[in-house]
């Protein structure tokens, strides 16, 4: 179950990260006028969606990486517990 659980967490990341950098778009830009100007506000919505897009990919992008390394840190880490210790002498 721990290893279910742990797997299940690595494969969140890149959604998680995704959407918080989507989210933290939209909060910041919350109206067109703020992005591009008052004289554009009413053509730039879809703009405004291409670049909260860009920023949910960026985010996805960087969450996948991040789980990577994490994970290959995780099973290394594990890998080195399951290891058994080399003997340094024998018994005579």
């Amino acid at each position: 179950m721990k290893v279910f659980l742990r797997h299940l967490f690595l494969a969140a990341l890149p959604l998680l990260f995704g959407l918080g950098a989507s989210y933290g778009f939209a909060l910041s830009m919350q109206s067109c006028g703020r992005l591009v100007g008052a004289v554009f506000a009413s053509k730039c919505h879809g703009r405004q969606l291409e670049y909260q897009l860009l920023f949910q990919t960026g985010g996805t992008g960087l969450g996948t990486l991040f789980a990577a390394v994490l994970g290959a840190r995780l099973e290394h880490r594990r890998r080195r517990a399951v290891q058994r210790p080399e003997p340094t002498g024998g018994h005579s």
